[in-house]
């Protein structure tokens, strides 16, 4: 099975640092990014539309240009932090459709967007997936035209019966999931018993590994926060597993968004290391 890197991996770098962190010494350009996943030995990679500087036709070209001289499989990233708010925010919507076209200008088959995000998940969830449906329904109609599916992702938001519901109210095979094994955790949703359920469906992944947080309060996000993948509570062994079992199409992506403390910033230290973890357990 192949692997990667989501781009979240680096927000440090690309100037989002939460206030518990510390900026780093440096900043990082994609295209930068993009080879240090080839150093890596990574067979795909996540372009995240909010790190893009720009979305010009010459630039898109350049990136895929990059990824393609590395053989590299991608998706491309929308909606960081809140994409569509539950589908309340039709301007939103729009910069989705728009965000088609560009990740079809990258070569990317898999746009991976976001229906909420943990800011909504205490707001009534059977309105918000009624409203996501309705959007999600009209968008494939757009990634239809573009050869590209849609993978909607669990964003500290809905649980996997939720998931489940939105994908099977679109009905469409340009509608899927983007699987993130650290969120459902957080949500105290199993992870192993939800991708049983999802695991057909899935066209991308965020593979994650947590531990709690000494100090944290247990009701905030990061209080599971990532450590390298096999480090953590969740087992992403079995999860590999299951997706083995239906032939998953894509790539393994590693994303670290809050980096636990015991591993002392260094995020591309524990993004090497989940990387050849998930190289050894995929194999």
């Amino acid at each position: 099975m192949k692997v990667g890197v989501d781009h979240y991996s680096y927000h440090r770098f690309f100037g989002e640092v939460y206030p518990q962190q510390k900026a780093p010494d440096k900043k990082m350009t994609v295209e930068q990014y993009i080879k240090r996943c080839a150093q890596m030995g990574c067979d795909g990679l996540t372009l995240e539309s909010c790190f893009l500087p720009r979305f010009d036709q010459d630039y898109l070209a350049s990136l895929k240009g990059l990824m393609d001289e590395h053989k590299m499989d991608r998706v491309y990233g929308w909606g960081h932090p809140d994409g569509l708010e539950g589908g309340k925010n039709k301007k939103a919507f729009a910069e989705m459709i728009e965000h088609i076209e560009h990740a079809a200008a990258v070569g990317a088959k898999v746009m991976k967007v976001t229906g909420a995000s943990l800011m909504f998940r205490f707001e009534p969830h059977a309105p918000m997936i009624e409203r996501l449906s309705k959007m999600y329904s009209e968008a494939v109609k757009v990634a239809k035209k573009y050869d590209l599916k849609l993978a909607t992702e669990n964003h500290i938001d809905f649980v996997a019966d939720e998931m489940l519901t939105l994908v099977k109210n679109v009905n469409s095979p340009n509608l899927g999931i983007n699987f993130d094994t650290g969120n459902f955790l957080r949500l105290l949703d199993d992870p192993i018993k939800g991708m049983k359920k999802l695991a057909k469906y899935v066209l991308s992944t965020h593979v994650k590994d947590l531990k709690p947080q000494k100090g944290v309060a247990a009701d905030e996000w990061f209080f599971f926060s990532c450590t390298p993948v096999g480090d953590g509570m969740v087992d992403n062994s079995q999860l590999v597993n299951e997706l083995k079992a239906v032939n998953y199409p894509g790539f393994l992506a590693v994303e670290i968004d809050f980096l636990h403390p015991d591993y002392h910033d260094d995020e591309d230290k524990a993004i090497e290391q989940s990387v050849q973890y998930l190289k050894r357990i995929s194999a």
